[in-house]
């Protein structure tokens, strides 16, 4: 089970789709962070999650927060999924499932499958919010709700 509400976001730099750092710490004393876990890019269950999170990233960035999705995935590999599927955010390439572990987003079938989850952090780095399910469906919408109600606060 990864990481739990209230407990403190881990402190990560990874490469984004362009090759770019990405320090999560610097988005964190800004604006709420929706990060979503999920197993590989191009397949049907992680495409329909990635494009849920594009369908909605308006309201995201409206309510003040930024979205990033992770998986083991290839800077290019993420170059050519947000360019195919027009996504609008960052994702971010974890080589060796260093952030993974890190936020302890355990694996599912038999330790074959990366597990999904998701997780949105408030403006002082606290776990607010965590969605762990295997089904790509329910991640945008749970860390949606989860979004307004940090607003709402």
């Amino acid at each position: 089970m990864g990481l739990q509400l209230g407990e403190s976001m881990p402190v990560f730099i990874l490469k984004d789709q362009d090759g770019k750092d990405f320090n999560a710490q610097d988005v964190l004393s800004i604006k709420p962070l929706v990060l979503f876990f999920y197993p590989r890019d191009h397949t049907p269950g992680c495409t329909m999650e990635a494009c849920s999170f594009r369908d909605s990233y308006e309201e995201f960035t409206d309510l003040g927060a930024e979205v990033v999705g992770i998986s083991s995935d290839s800077t290019s590999s993420h170059k050519g999924f947000t360019t195919k599927y027009r996504l609008p955010y960052l994702l971010l390439a974890d080589k060796g499932n260093v952030v993974r572990k890190m936020f302890r987003v355990e694996s599912r079938l038999f330790n074959i499958l990366p597990g999904r989850e998701t997780f949105v952090v408030d403006k002082t780095g606290k776990i607010a919010m965590v969605f762990n399910n295997i089904a790509a469906s329910g991640h945008m919408h749970k860390a949606l709700e989860a979004v307004k109600k940090l607003v709402r606060a």
